[in-house]
């Protein structure tokens, strides 16, 4: 009687468990309007992009997405839903962590802060020749977040963690003008205000570390991904915080990349592991 009941008990515990995972599972996560950050369509990387970090359009153009990935010097670009892809080495293993491009520029960040800056036609060539390496530009930190305005010519930088920053305070960002031969020099300064994503988050107090950034040109708003803290924060035009929406870690593993295309469609790039491939997540723009 007592191994039956143990039995009983056994069934009965993995029976709630299943009822409470079809209920994560089931769980409808808010979604900006416009989009439904629940139903994607999703398109699973190689295993050579299985670290997919950024991801940047060339004029919005969806035809090519250009990417990175976190240890190879490489700019990698492809057709949406086709495995060959292919990719032009630009220079050394490194920590690359987010993509931009700008005025026929390629625009790299490394986690430390450290610009790369190469003409897009050399891509497409199969080899890049003429790399501008902009160094001591950023304060002391980790940087994760980049984003390109063509029409200004202004490249965007948001801290991950700075020393300058009390990351439960403030989140700072900073602009640069790009010229045409892709020099890069400052334009200005910007922050996001952390005790107001914690507000709409019903939390006292959060640490708010992003892991990239876009912005929607057809609401002028900004984009932010965390995928620390698993959520996109939507930031106005002045960078005051708008909205914040949680997102699922089941569907967004480690979101470190975001873009729109110029049919504002919305796309956001997850990090894979030994088991999981990579991937780009696509959410259709419904008006």
């Amino acid at each position: 009687m007592r191994n039956r009941s143990t039995v009983c008990i056994l069934l009965f515990a993995a029976l709630a468990m299943l009822s409470g995972i079809s209920c994560i599972d089931k769980k409808v996560y808010p979604s900006p309007p416009g989009y439904d950050l629940n139903a994607p369509v999703k398109y699973n990387m190689p295993e050579n992009l299985t670290e997919i970090s950024g991801i940047a359009f060339n004029h919005g153009i969806p035809d090519s997405v250009y990417a990175e990935e976190d240890e190879k010097g490489r700019v990698y670009y492809f057709k949406q839903g086709e495995k060959d892809i292919e990719h032009t080495e630009f220079g050394k293993p490194g920590d690359y962590e987010d993509i931009a491009i700008i005025n026929k520029q390629v625009v790299m960040l490394r986690s430390d802060g450290i610009l790369f800056v190469f003409p897009l036609s050399q891509v497409r060539a199969g080899q890049v020749t003429n790399v501008k390496k902009w160094k001591d530009i950023l304060p002391q930190g980790e940087y994760e977040g980049l984003f390109a305005d063509e029409a200004s010519s202004q490249l965007y930088v948001l801290c991950k963690h700075c020393s300058d920053d009390n990351t439960s305070k403030t989140c700072s960002g900073y602009s640069f003008k790009v010229a045409a031969d892709g020099s890069v020099k400052q334009s200005g300064t910007f922050a996001i205000n952390v005790r107001d994503i914690a507000a709409k988050m019903g939390a006292d107090k959060i640490t708010f570390h992003p892991s990239a950034i876009t912005k929607n040109f057809n609401t002028n708003e900004w984009y932010v991904l965390s995928s620390v803290n698993k959520v996109l924060v939507v930031v106005g035009a002045d960078w005051k915080v708008k909205t914040v929406y949680p997102i699922n870690p089941a569907l967004f593993r480690q979101p470190e990349g975001i873009a729109f295309d110029n049919q504002h469609n919305l796309y956001i790039s997850n990090e894979g592991d030994k088991i999981t491939p990579g991937n780009i997540l696509k959410f259709n723009y419904k008006k």
